[in-house]
């Protein structure tokens, strides 16, 4: 099997790239994920008014995809990155998938989070949103995060892309409130506009090297022009700097994330974002090392001012789920420390981090949603006395905060200790201050959230001593579907937390992967000719 990349000859050489065999069953694991989820997506939005079998529906697919993410998660810890070509072209010709252990453990973190979304969402959906395509829409954007998390060719990262934002934009507005129209605004300009420097970057990219597959991008960019290939990873900087939410280009998701319904918002916050850095550090690490090696100083200059910054914002806020907000983002800030920091520790600890926040995100916006039932408000000033009135939303609660903190024993803790490491051993601290600022900042912003909300007796103001007298008793629905789910997933994530070999033994192999792509380039079947 040879390729030839660029020039006249590739045309003539395209028939003896064509494959000659079929594609081997046990390869289809790589993109069951995605059809299962589009397929199921179709048949509920056929299905759409039958409303009894919508829900059932939607969770069996979902643990369908959990089941088969498992075993493509266990197949590729046991031989390294597994890949496929669609069609009957060899790649770089072909559209390629490609598993390695990030992609495949990021995929499976993204289904774990979507099912429990599905179960918290039985206590509070309503005909209108369940009419109006929610389950279909969900579905959707898990096809979008999944298959960016296991696609091979850059230009298929941009279809997830477009395909996960169509579907968010639907969850967003399903409600139909005046709220969501407007977080819906600022969160479609912002992401469209991203999108389109992604756009711009692909096509230069492609004058450039003649290829988007991202294993021979590997290969022949260390052969182009450096100052423009620094240029291109500037402009795909910008694009998934925006779409991850870092400093100074975040303003977008405090400013929409709490419009939504919390399930959507709990979806939004575990999954989105983190699409952005797993493409950051694939391209930045992966595929345009020495132009990451140039933008060092601006990766340095985004990963402190977002971890600095982030937490601040929180502390401003008076709307809970805005201030979690600002916490999603400072964490998007440690994973732009674990890319400035491009040793095997830094960024296993990017990747590390950015596997925590998929879980305790989601986990947070999810137990948010249950403090603004119990509350019936929004406004942290007009919340208090939780604790006395439910116990295990207090505990939960606090476990995220210090678990986002980074604080032992929690899951959080073991990200943060990895790239304090590499910092110290990079002696880059300026970072490690940063590292150390932002989980005693969030800490504060955190527990003034839980101090104001649980500890306090009620209501901000003359009566603050008093008991709230608005709090209600979660009704048996909502303790079944949406804090049983909230408890299982904060049990999944403290679990994590206290047995986190595994964790570690995968995020230092997808390191080593990332900063070594030779089993990825074997997995996907590149070969130069000279």
């Amino acid at each position: 099997m040879e390729t030839s990349h660029n020039g006249p000859d590739a045309v003539s050489e395209l028939p003896a790239a064509m494959l000659q065999t079929a594609t081997a069953a046990g390869d289809w694991r790589l993109i069951l994920p995605v059809v299962i989820a589009l397929m199921a997506g179709a048949l509920l939005l056929v299905l759409r008014h039958s409303r009894g079998s919508q829900s059932g529906f939607a969770i069996l697919a979902v643990v369908a995809i959990i089941v088969v993410e498992i075993d493509l998660f266990w197949k590729v810890l046991e031989t390294g990155p597994l890949a496929m070509t669609m069609g009957n072209w060899l790649p770089p010709f072909g559209i390629s998938f490609a598993a390695d252990l990030m992609g495949a453990g990021f995929a499976l973190a993204a289904s774990v989070v979507t099912l429990v979304v599905l179960v918290f969402f039985q206590a509070e959906i309503v005909p209108r949103e369940q009419r109006h395509g929610f389950y279909p829409l969900v579905l959707l954007l898990l096809a979008g995060v999944t298959g960016a998390f296991l696609t091979g060719d850059l230009f298929n990262l941009y279809v997830w892309f477009e395909v996960m934002l169509i579907a968010s934009f639907g969850l967003m507005i399903i409600g139909g409130r005046k709220i969501q129209l407007d977080g819906a605004v600022k969160y479609g300009f912002l992401n469209f506009l991203a999108t389109t420097f992604f756009l711009v970057g692909l096509g230069y990219l492609y004058g450039l090297l003649g290829t988007l597959n991202m294993a021979d991008i590997s290969l022949v960019a260390p052969e182009a022009d450096k100052r423009a290939m620094t240029g291109i990873a500037a402009l795909f900087l910008l694009a998934f700097g925006m779409k991850a939410a870092a400093f100074p280009v975040n303003a977008w998701l405090p400013a929409s994330y709490h419009t939504p319904d919390a399930a959507v918002s709990a979806l939004f916050a575990g999954l989105l974002t983190k699409v952005g850095v797993y493409a950051l550090l694939r391209i930045m690490i992966a595929l345009l090392p020495a132009s990451r090696d140039v933008l060092d100083p601006v990766l340095t200059a985004i990963a402190v001012s977002t971890l600095l910054v982030a937490p601040l914002g929180a502390l401003a806020q008076t709307n809970l789920r805005r201030a979690l907000g600002f916490i999603v983002i400072g964490g998007i800030g440690a994973v732009f420390a674990g890319m400035a920091l491009p040793t095997v520790v830094g960024v296993a600890g990017a990747i590390f981090y950015a596997f925590h926040s998929i879980l305790t995100m989601s986990a947070l916006y999810l137990v948010s949603g249950l403090v603004e039932r119990v509350t019936q408000a929004t406004d942290t000033r007009q919340m208090g006395g939780v604790y006395a009135a439910s116990s295990p939303i207090s505990i939960m609660f606090l476990i995220l905060i210090f678990g986002a903190a980074g604080l032992p024993p929690f899951l959080g803790f073991w990200p943060k200790l990895l790239l304090a490491q590499g910092a110290i051993e990079n002696a880059d601290w300026l970072l490690l201050f940063a590292v150390l600022a932002n989980s005693i900042l969030t800490s504060i912003a955190g527990t003034r959230l839980w101090a104001h909300i649980f500890w306090r007796q009620g209501r901000e103001g003359a009566r603050s001593e008093h008991k709230n007298d608005r709090l209600r008793s979660l009704t048996p629905l909502e303790k079944w579907a949406a804090q049983g789910s909230a408890i299982a997933l904060v049990g999944v994530i403290v679990l994590a937390g206290l047995f986190p070999n595994l964790v570690f033994t995968s995020a230092g192999i997808s390191a080593q992967d990332l900063i070594n792509t030779q089993r990825y380039v074997d997995a996907v079947g590149i070969e130069v000719t000279p």
